[in-house]
């Protein structure tokens, strides 16, 4: 996250090679499965716990728990902005994931217990433990590989898959625990999701600590750095760090809003002053950044529905019937990452032929290939609720292509911003402009609960409300779709080369 990092940056160690990779890389492959699994096993349970827990099964609770996901999302990404820091500058990368996936594992066992308040402070130590684990883990794949190996991009999309398979694992695997093992009636014991979640997030913990002598030191502070004094230094200032958390969740998405804008001002008026500061080539390549971030906003608005709105649509408005069996909602979670693993070499190949025919889309015309295609998920979304009603309940395969779909959008957006950034961002604040991704990011979960909150309206999903609100889901994402592409050449021109 930072620019410059004070943890240890020594050559590279002789490791072990399994199957022609650093034998680290399987650990953290591993240790980021679990995790995955922690933090994915709860996303399908949450706005269907809220509701049933904490407003007695009234569909009036959807727009509340649609606000409170939308918001803990947009938290989970804002406090990225300060975990590469702390890892950077005062605990190394080691001791910063051990201590967030502590924190991670604490807060999913407290949002087992049925109280609000609780609830609310689980879900704020969660989002404190994931700032310090989820940067930083990654940060640990690239150190495993010299800058100029070959083996590095196929390092990372082996992690990645590590990452989609914990994905595609955990809700199946807890909802089938909570539905059909610890639970007799129809309601599942969302509690048992949780503490799955919570084991997990353990053997998460517990991997990587074993796991970690074969690193050879890669990730650990500077000498003068390694006291174990810092440790309870950064415990102390998580704990103090979650009430604050618990106070933003509490005073709801509005505000919350309002936060993440003045927060992202500030980091962009900090962008732009250095690029101004560094000549008219940095000033013009950080206003193109800054235009990418609106888009990314846009996009990541509209593809949270998938944790939220698409939760009660799937449970209230989905036929799931095949006879006597009963598709659950939870299984739709894990499409996604399906889609993922199958889609990603497919959508890489198209990019390498087109690249060696000079028409490989720019950076720009890439992102509004993302929105186009979120567009046209929430167009088929339209199309179903306006004509292939029956019995109040749209077909199943509507929603599960929708994912699909989904995802391919995800592919043209996601995995080129970071690089994007790194290339954009003057050279003093690289770690700023990553903040100003993942900032972004989460402005866009945040709008996300905002959007399906009004979806839901104040009785609850019904096919008028979602056709209402899909549709202007629709319209959003194609006029920002089709305006990109129009930028896509003064954007270019102010990226000045940067492919």
């Amino acid at each position: 996250m930072s620019g410059s990092s004070k943890a240890v940056d020594t050559a590279i160690p002789e490791f072990k090679q399994i199957l022609g990779h650093p034998a680290p890389l399987w650990m953290l492959f591993m240790t980021e499965f679990w995790e995955r699994f922690a933090f994915y096993g709860i996303r399908w349970a949450l706005v269907l716990y809220i509701v049933a827990q904490f407003h007695g099964g009234a569909a009036s609770g959807e727009a509340d728990a649609n606000l409170t996901y939308g918001s803990y999302l947009a938290l989970v990404y804002a406090a990225a902005l300060f975990g590469g820091y702390v890892a950077d500058r005062v605990l190394g990368y080691q001791r910063s994931i051990l201590v967030g996936a502590a924190f991670m594992a604490a807060g999913l066992f407290m949002i087992a217990l049925p109280d609000p308040t609780i609830f609310k402070v689980g879900l704020a130590t969660i989002i404190t433990g994931n700032g310090l684990f989820k940067p930083n883990i990654s940060t640990m794949v690239g150190k495993l590989y010299a800058a100029a190996d070959s083996r590095r991009d196929s390092g990372f999309t082996i992690f990645y898959m590590g990452i989609n398979a914990g994905a595609f694992v955990a809700p199946i695997l807890t909802q089938y625990l909570a539905q059909y093992v610890f639970n007799t009636g129809d309601i599942p014991d969302y509690k048992v999701v949780f503490i799955a979640s919570g084991i997990g997030m353990l053997i998460s913990l517990v991997w990587f600590f074993i796991g970690r002598k074969g690193l050879q030191g890669i990730g650990m502070p500077e000498a003068q750095a390694a006291s174990p004094a810092r440790v309870l230094y950064v415990i102390a200032g998580c704990l103090a760090t979650i009430p604050v958390v618990f106070a933003l969740l509490a005073v709801g998405a509005q505000q919350l809003q309002g936060v993440l804008t003045v927060l992202f001002i500030l980091l962009a008026v900090m962008l732009l002053v250095e690029g101004y500061r560094n000549g008219p080539v940095a000033r013009d390549k950080v206003w193109a950044m800054m235009i990418i971030f609106a888009f990314n906003i846009l996009f990541w608005m509209f593809f949270e529905q998938a944790g939220s709105s698409f939760t009660f649509l799937a449970e209230n408005i989905v036929n799931r019937s095949f006879g006597e069996w009963i598709f659950p909602t939870a299984w739709f979670q894990s499409v996604n990452s399906i889609a993922i693993i199958t889609c990603a070499p497919v959508i890489a190949a198209i990019w390498i032929y087109t690249a060696r025919r000079n028409v490989e889309p720019s950076i720009p015309r890439k992102f509004g290939l993302g929105l186009i295609f979120n567009g046209l998920a929430f167009l088929l979304l339209v199309f179903a609720l306006k004509t292939l009603v029956v019995d109040g309940k749209i077909p199943f395969w509507t929603l599960f292509m929708v994912y699909v779909i989904q995802s391919i959008g995800e592919l043209c957006l996601s995995p080129i911003g970071l690089s994007m950034v790194t290339k954009l961002a003057p050279t003093r604040l690289v770690g700023l402009g990553m903040g100003g991704w993942f900032l972004s990011t989460g402005i866009g979960n945040n709008l996300s609960g905002i959007f399906a909150s009004h979806v839901s309206g104040e009785s609850g999903m019904s096919v008028e409300s979602a056709l209402s609100g899909y549709n202007f889901g629709f319209w959003s994402l194609v006029i920002g779709g089709v305006l990109l592409f129009l930028l896509a050449p003064l954007i270019q021109k102010l990226m000045h080369g940067v492919k």
